[in-house]
């Protein structure tokens, strides 16, 4: 059986900034549990990208935009995830526009059901404690509810990842409290994704 593949999709547009760190730790605790991984920076897979979001230029999408591109590679590494954790930086509370134009132009994805059941866990970073990372954790909720995915959020009292996933304040390597939570939420997501394998034909 294949290994469990969990993709990592960075939103900052730094490679090496908060969310990232998170997500690299997410990466190392999904290694220490057998699992594969692969992460995506949004800002880098854009750049080759004529118009760097969706116009919905095709209905249905053909993903002509991309096709030959960066993030037609991004895709294809997506649609073989059991598992994904997407991060973002609370821009005006809400996610960061490199993380929404990446997701918006995944509707060839969403029609060919690619992410359908495929588990799903989020991790904001605010400049504060209270900055606006749970409207960032329920945006990106959103968006995998519309490709049909599992969300992955509270676990139970002893084991609390965060009511809705990790909500950390920079700088992130500081806040041990979104450290540990997002080693649960990651945790939980390889738990869930092992669980419904079944659930995800393609």
């Amino acid at each position: 059986m294949a290994k469990t593949l969990i993709v990592a999709i960075n939103g900052s547009p730094r490679a090496d900034g908060n969310t990232a760190f998170l997500l690299l730790q997410a990466i190392n605790q999904c290694i220490q549990m057998g699992a594969a991984t692969e992460i995506i920076h949004c800002q880098s897979i854009l750049k080759d990208q004529k118009t760097p979001y969706c116009m919905a230029c095709t209905s249905p999408c053909t993903g002509k935009c991309y096709k030959d591109k960066e993030l037609a590679k991004a895709y294809e590494i997506l649609s073989r995830a059991d598992g994904i954790i997407a991060g973002s930086p609370v821009y005006f509370g809400t996610v960061s526009a490199q993380l929404k134009s990446f997701w918006d132009k995944s509707r060839k994805l969403r029609a060919e059901k690619k992410l359908l059941n495929v588990v799903g866990g989020a991790l904001a970073c605010g400049g504060s404690r209270f900055g606006g990372q749970e409207t960032t954790l329920r945006a990106i909720h959103d968006m995998f509810l519309v490709q049909g995915m599992i969300i992955v959020g509270d676990g139970y009292h002893e084991n609390d990842c965060g009511h809705m996933g990790v909500a950390a304040q920079r700088p992130a390597d500081g806040d041990a409290n979104a450290i540990e939570r997002n080693r649960i939420l990651t945790k939980r997501i390889i738990q869930v994704a092992e669980a419904t394998r079944a659930l995800r034909t393609r």
